[in-house]
């Protein structure tokens, strides 16, 4: 698709101010040179692996890679909203209830998912509606009002 000049742009883009119009062409579209903006073919989105369970894995290590996978997220709120659930409730949990909390924070494609459904903000999905999430749940209220601005120390 290619749009001729500045008429082709405010086709593109409607209304939009200027910065908004920057920004939406931002890394969709590109100028050869000649005047027109192009729409790249060859781009490819990325693909993220199923999921798999880690079956036979040791529960020492399963407890580490969670609190590591509980601290490394996608978005800072997540970071530490799982990674202080992570530090108070990780090291007494079963493997039943690992396994659970491993589906929880590696199945979802979203992170922002994850967040809505702990803060209530949307409704859990039946697969992901147990007594982790539950307890999740009631970590997020923080009824003792704690201070949970950072992720807690390693050791």
């Amino acid at each position: 698709m290619a749009l001729s000049g500045r008429f082709g742009v405010q086709r593109l883009c409607g209304i939009l101010s200027r910065s908004e119009t920057r920004a939406a062409l931002v890394g969709r579209y590109y100028s050869s040179g000649d005047g027109e903006l192009h729409e790249p073919t060859h781009i490819q989105e990325p693909t993220i692996p199923p999921y798999e369970e880690k079956v036979g894995e040791p529960i020492h290590l399963k407890k580490a890679r969670l609190q590591y996978q509980s601290r490394k997220r996608g978005m800072l709120e997540n970071g530490l909203l799982l990674s202080t659930f992570a530090h108070r409730y990780l090291q007494t949990m079963n493997e039943e209830q690992l396994s659970m909390y491993d589906r929880l924070i590696n199945l979802p494609s979203n992170d922002w998912e994850i967040y809505y459904w702990a803060t209530g903000v949307r409704e859990t999905p039946q697969e992901f509606d147990n007594e982790i999430m539950r307890l999740l749940k009631d970590f997020v209220k923080n009824t003792d009002r704690e201070n949970r601005t950072l992720q807690p120390n390693l050791h």
